[in-house]
């Protein structure tokens, strides 16, 4: 069993390792970087405005609520320079091209019948999987789970990233039952409140397996996902037992306790300290993945908040965090998805 909340050897001294004030355990650590995060592209808000559009985008308060509070927040700026920031730009976020000519892309539809009845996701191969020789390449595959707006840009992004590490990704889309994401976060919200979350578990867990069950893939999968995808993530890994083999949620919940034991996959979690009320639910996530002998690592990064790996929304974007925690992703496929 594994269990580290530090650097992997050799020691990197641009990181120290600190402990949180809810943290009792001496293994539970957080690492943070000592230079400044990121540098910032646009005015930096202040941290009230980047929770209420936190609470909004989860559908905690209403649209007329976020205005009002931003209106309050926004002091010598206008009020729609602060909310313009905090939208989100996928052009300035995107890391790989829909057209790189290093990935081939499609969109499959996959049967749910326990589910919504189908279910329409972005699956990406690495074109040099395909050209090496006569036979197709089989890879690795990465469910990749969209946080609670569908399948929008930024999620697509990652799937694209993730082919040029050389797995197979497909990110499903939970709202295809009601015609996809709509182009929009606000209205791609408003749409996720409305599906039935059982029938939509269903289409992630048929969507994972038709993963799996692809002559083009190794039979071998793991899931990561963000928020809702992240939660989803962990509830995959409780629901396949040994059909996945490891899983990456970032800000996500636990899976309920009960079904913990049931989980086969290595876990390696990501919070971000701001984040206080996810970050709080690892203690116990911990001890009961200790308890079922899983294979498990946790990170809680300094200064990071929900959201900060997206780095279409450049004001809870936290470059660090989310680059350190790509490669941890990365290296934990290898482990346990490739390997």
């Amino acid at each position: 069993m594994t269990e580290k909340m530090h650097c992997s050897e050799p020691w990197d001294s641009r990181f120290r390792v600190e402990k949180l004030s809810f943290l009792n355990d001496k293994k539970q650590m957080v690492l943070s970087r000592r230079e400044s995060p990121m540098e910032p592209t646009k005015p930096k808000l202040p941290r009230e405005a980047i929770e209420l559009y936190n609470d909004f985008i989860h559908g905690e308060i209403s649209r007329r609520a976020f205005m009002e509070g931003i209106q309050r927040l926004a002091g010598g700026l206008a009020a729609a320079t602060v909310i313009n920031a905090l939208m989100p730009n996928y052009a300035l976020g995107q890391q790989v091209s829909r057209t790189d000519d290093r990935i081939k892309a499609t969109y499959e539809t996959v049967p749910c019948p326990k589910g919504n009845g189908n279910i329409k996701g972005y699956l990406v191969r690495p074109v040099s999987a395909d050209t090496r020789s006569e036979t197709i390449t089989k890879l690795p595959g990465v469910i990749v789970i969209h946080e609670n707006r569908g399948l929008n840009p930024h999620i697509e992004d990652i799937a694209r990233r993730f082919a040029l590490a050389n797995f197979m990704a497909f990110a499903p889309d939970g709202l295809t039952s009601l015609g996809g994401y709509p182009g929009d976060d606000y209205k791609g919200g408003q749409m996720f409140n409305k599906i039935d979350k059982s029938k939509m578990s269903e289409d992630m867990v048929a969507a994972a397996m038709w993963l799996k069950a692809r002559p083009d893939c190794t039979g071998k999968i793991g899931a990561t996902g963000f928020c809702y995808g992240g939660s989803t993530a962990n509830m995959l890994a409780a629901r396949l037992g040994g059909d996945l083999a490891a899983a990456a949620p970032f800000y996500g919940g636990p899976p309920d306790p009960e079904d913990i034991p049931k989980i086969k996959a290595a876990i390696l979690v990501h919070h971000g300290e701001l984040d206080t009320r996810l970050a709080a639910t690892w203690p116990a996530y911990d001890q009961a993945l200790n308890a079922a002998q899983v294979p498990h690592e946790a990170y809680i990064y300094q200064g990071a908040g929900h959201g900060f790996n997206c780095d279409a929304t450049p004001e809870r974007y936290n470059k660090a965090a989310a680059d350190l925690a790509w490669q941890r992703t990365i290296d934990w496929f290898n482990k346990y998805v490739r390997g």
